[in-house]
């Protein structure tokens, strides 16, 4: 408890202390060279002479010119000089003093009155109080410990009372004017005990925070000391090794300033400098354990390596058109329409370069075509020839079975093993920005969870947006507008719709025999004589020979059995020529190829015995198809059943598409409704079942243009009369017998001028496509363009044999 005499009963001189402040029990040195210090001690000193006692002097604190309402009554215990030499006053603090009104007193200090603060705590002490005592030791003690004052711990455990222990923390460098002056004011012994504890802690948890904080700088500091060290020392052993034998790698430092170097020497596009060296920055910030550091530099490897500048100048032989098309003609015989297009596209090119206009909104004159033909045309070998024509760099890229998206646009490089996608690599393949790129088996490109590769070839054949394509990887963007990309495909509905909108359709439909012939002359033997180890006087092989290897060992819409079978006709003769049964030089005529190669293959029809031929009973007509091989001829057969044994309706086999069943369908109706104008038995369809077969039923197929086709099998079949043999049909028919337009007539007449056909029938509105194909081919075709389905059985069916009659077939 603290009490206050009421009477003002002390007089005494002021000693201001500026931000300062002193408790009782505390013993302070003070600078008498202060004038104001120098006239309390005075004061006090004169006032002493008239009385026993030491000089006393109030201890008052003043913070900003204003003094407290509490001081601290002091003595002066001793007046000397200080360790620096100046004169100086020893004082101790006493007891607190309550300041009352200012008075007179000797000397030139201020004077006042003050009543002494008598403090006192019941003896024993509570429980409550000695547990304070206690805490404020141990936290006392804890605060000295850490500090290495342990001189002044035994000193503070030895302090008994409570006011003493709460003015100790007094000494506390570290509480603020503010807080003592708090401490010096509180009155109660146990409350400035328990605010001291309380300030103690606050310190103590502060300091445990600066310490942690501090230890973990250091650990920082130390461990990055100590990897400069490991560093600085493994580039020593580098540098020696180098030295000494060449071994050993540029450290990060070097090959960072390395790479920088290589960035700003580099004939980079501006934005693509800067993402550069944005990455060179960051493989200066880290360290060569960082597995960022392994991806910056890859990455900045296939920057530096991409030509972003690099174009190749078209030959001269590109802006003579004629000489690009001569080059065109010498490496490929036929395939006007593409050729034709090469060339548009070049003498367009050549007309803008004249005019200034090679580059128009950011876009360069890139061409995007699709060729689509079926396999063996020449689609792959043709981009060769675009090349050399216009003296480019030729890139293949294969993307048949291609399911992840990735490999077009690119993974993202935190990937482990990441790469750019074939498009770019293409680019930097061919080491500049204008290659002839060839987009190979466009049509296989699969999709699945990885993706679709098809969607992301989008962008990149899109001649509105590839100026600006950005690959995952790169994340730059790269101008794809000079490329000429070339995609082949077999089959052209296997293109997603809107990836084959953005190309330019070429289609190749396939060679006519005598461009099989040039060649077999021009290019395929040449090329296998020089795979078989032959020269050209060695063997020979004449034109017939060839002719009737493209007509009869092969039936395909291009050249690639044909040049296996010369193949094999080479081998053939190498061996009898080693074995010593055939002597050289030799010339390979018609006659000889039965003995080295067999029997023909594919025997036209026409060149059958009449017995032989598969239209020689009736119900069997010729129709023409389109696969993904190019065109064929399709036979369709037709059959009735027996009224007591089969059942009634229609039967479709041969692996046939819906399309396909419901033109059957159509075609026996009409036959149904229309019979007795064609003069046909037709009872016989009501109670008999009808089956229609395909044969090559292992083969899939689809489409309406057998409906005529079938409408001639089921005619011949109920008439009795047979399909003419050299007669091959195409056409959709409808319930009132109209004849509709179908397409791959150019492939079809290709198909039938192989097979020995003579006359082909196509529907009327498919006249326009016959300028499409070859002259030879239409002079060797006898064309009939018909709009009815009566016109097409008149043409077809051979005439009647008079008091014969019809011999119908009879399905078992």
């Amino acid at each position: 408890m603290a009490t206050e005499s009421t009477a003002f009963t002390l007089v005494l001189p002021v000693l201001p202390l500026d931000d300062e402040v002193v408790l009782p029990g505390m013993v302070v040195p003070l600078d008498l060279s202060d004038a104001e210090v120098r006239a309390a001690v005075e004061a006090a000193q004169a006032a002493a002479r008239s009385a026993p006692g030491k000089p006393q002097v109030l201890l008052v604190p003043r913070i900003d010119g204003t003094y407290a309402r509490t001081g601290v009554l002091g003595t002066v215990e001793q007046v000397g000089r200080l360790a620096d030499g100046d004169p100086g006053a020893l004082i101790r603090g006493r007891s607190r003093v309550r300041i009352g009104a200012g008075t007179t007193g000797p000397g030139a200090a201020l004077w006042v009155e003050g009543a002494r603060i008598e403090e006192s705590v019941p003896e024993p002490l509570p429980g409550q109080v000695a547990d304070l005592v206690k805490e404020y030791k141990a936290l006392a003690t804890n605060w000295l410990k850490k500090r290495g004052a342990w001189q002044v711990v035994d000193r503070v455990q030895a302090i008994e009372d409570v006011a003493a222990l709460a003015d100790n923390s007094g000494y506390s460098p570290f509480l603020s004017t503010e807080q003592k002056v708090e401490l010096l004011e509180t009155a109660d012994p146990v409350a400035r005990l328990r605010l001291a504890a309380q300030q103690l802690r606050d310190h103590l948890a502060e300091q445990d925070v600066a310490e942690t904080i501090a230890k973990d700088v250091q650990e920082g500091v130390d461990k990055q000391q100590r990897e400069f060290l490991l560093r600085r020392q493994l580039e020593a052993v580098r540098k020696e090794l180098r030295e000494l034998n060449g071994e050993g790698s540029k450290d990060s430092a070097e090959e960072s300033d390395d790479y920088r170097a290589r960035v700003e020497a580099a004939d980079l596009p501006e934005k693509v400098r800067e993402a550069a060296l944005k990455e060179v920055d960051k493989l200066e910030r880290s360290s060569d354990q960082s597995p960022e550091g392994s991806w910056i530099r890859t990455w900045l490897d296939t920057v530096l390596e991409l030509p972003w500048n690099e174009r190749t100048d078209d030959s001269a032989s590109a802006y003579d058109i004629q000489g690009a098309r001569a080059v065109l003609d010498a490496e490929h015989a036929g395939l006007e329409d593409v050729k034709a297009r090469i060339t548009e596209y070049l003498a367009v090119r050549k007309r803008r370069g004249e005019r200034g206009l090679g580059v128009i909104g950011g876009r360069r004159g890139g061409a995007v075509l699709a060729l689509v033909g079926p396999p063996g045309v020449g689609k792959t070998s043709l981009g060769e020839s675009v090349a050399h024509a216009m003296g480019r760099t030729f890139v293949r890229v294969a993307l048949g079975g291609v399911r992840d998206e990735a490999e077009i646009r690119g993974h993202r490089r935190t990937y482990v093993g990441a790469l750019p996608g074939r498009i770019v690599r293409a680019v930097k393949e061919a080491g500049s920005m204008n290659p002839v790129v060839l987009l190979d088996e466009i049509d296989k490109v699969g999709s699945d969870f990885r993706g679709d590769p098809a969607a992301a070839l989008l962008e990149v054949l899109d001649p509105a947006q590839n100026h600006t394509f950005r690959d995952h990887y790169l994340e730059v963007e790269l101008d794809l507008s000079d490329i000429v990309f070339l995609a082949t495909a077999n089959v052209l509905e296997a293109i997603p719709e809107a990836l084959a909108d953005r190309m330019e359709i070429v289609r190749l439909d396939g060679y006519t025999e005598d461009e099989k012939v040039v060649i077999a002359r021009d290019h395929l033997l040449p090329r296998q004589l020089e795979r078989a180890g032959l020269n050209a006087d060695e063997v020979t092989v004449d034109e017939g020979a060839l002719r009737r290897l493209a007509g009869e060992y092969t039936r395909e819409a291009g050249v690639r059995t044909l040049e296996r079978s010369i193949a094999r006709l080479l081998r053939k003769v190498a061996a009898q020529h080693e074995l010593g049964e055939r002597e050289l030089p030799f010339t390979v005529r018609d006659g000889d190829l039965r003995a080295l190669l067999g029997r023909p293959h594919h025997v036209p029809e026409s060149a059958q015995d009449p017995a032989e031929r598969r239209t020689s009973v009736p119900g069997v007509a010729t129709g023409l198809a389109v696969t993904g091989a190019g065109g064929d001829v399709l036979f369709v057969e037709a059959s009735l059943a027996d009224p007591e044994t089969g059942a009634a309706g229609l039967t479709l086999t041969g692996q046939l598409g819906d399309v396909m069943k419901e033109s059957a369908q159509i075609a026996l109706s009409f036959l149904r409704s229309h019979g007795a104008e064609l003069e046909l038995p037709v009872a016989d369809l009501k109670d008999r079942g009808v089956h229609i077969h395909f044969p090559a039923g292992a083969v899939p197929k689809d489409g309406p243009s057998a409906g005529i086709t079938m409408t001639t099998a089921l005619a011949s079949l109920l008439s009795g009369r047979l399909v003419r043999t050299d007669v091959a049909m195409t056409g959709e028919v409808s319930l009132t017998g109209r004849v509709l337009p179908i397409g791959g007539v150019k492939q079809k007449l290709l198909a039938a001028h192989r097979a020995g056909v003579s006359t082909v029938i196509i529907p009327k509105r498919n006249e326009p496509d016959l300028d499409d194909v070859p002259a030879e081919v239409l002079d060797g075709l006898d064309v009939h363009t018909v709009t009815d389905v009566r016109q097409v059985l008149e043409l077809a069916l051979a005439p009647a044999v008079s008091g014969a009659a019809p011999e119908v077939p009879v399905a078992a």
